[in-house]
């Protein structure tokens, strides 16, 4: 249950800083926080990542619910022990929803979160966005350990039988 919560606190933070952004700034409008840094610039994507596939709507509908659907599935099948891949499971969940939220109702997704990254300009980002990585990043780092840990406990093992 507290997974479901998460993600829906992720929807909600998501959906109220696009409404804010729509409501108060014109597409293009940029309100810098720290300069060379980080901005607040209203921007609009009908794509993915990067603009890619840029207005293949359907496409982002199928695979949306495909990935929510995979999502549930798994945050049902948690074990108690678990709590760390539920929480990435949640942030996933939340941003899948929120992402397409937009993609429903508006028809593009709303972005504003505009970072400098040294010289780069980073793709302008969203809550939903940034919920989404964190979650697929906390996966990565899981799974990298799992392994690991699963190489320790055979050595372990080879080591007490010798």
């Amino acid at each position: 249950m507290y997974y479901y919560l998460l993600a829906l606190f992720i929807i909600l933070l998501d959906q109220a800083t696009k409404w804010i952004i729509v409501s108060y700034m014109n597409i293009g409008d940029r309100i810098t926080v720290i300069e060379n840094f980080l901005y607040i610039t209203s921007h609009r994507n009908r794509g993915a990542a990067w603009g890619i596939l840029q207005g293949q709507m359907w496409f982002f509908y199928i695979v949306t619910v495909i990935v929510v659907v995979m999502l549930v599935i798994y945050i049902q099948r948690l074990q108690s022990n678990q709590r760390l891949f539920g929480l990435a499971l949640s942030l996933m969940l939340g941003g899948a929803i929120g992402n397409f939220i937009d993609r429903i109702f508006r028809k593009e997704v709303v972005d504003f979160i505009d970072t400098y990254i040294f010289t780069y300009d980073f793709p302008i980002f969203n809550i939903a966005d940034s919920a989404l990585v964190v979650g697929v990043g906390i996966i990565l780092i899981l799974t990298l350990f799992e392994g690991k840990l699963d190489k320790e406990k055979k050595d372990e093992s080879i080591r007490t039988n010798n």
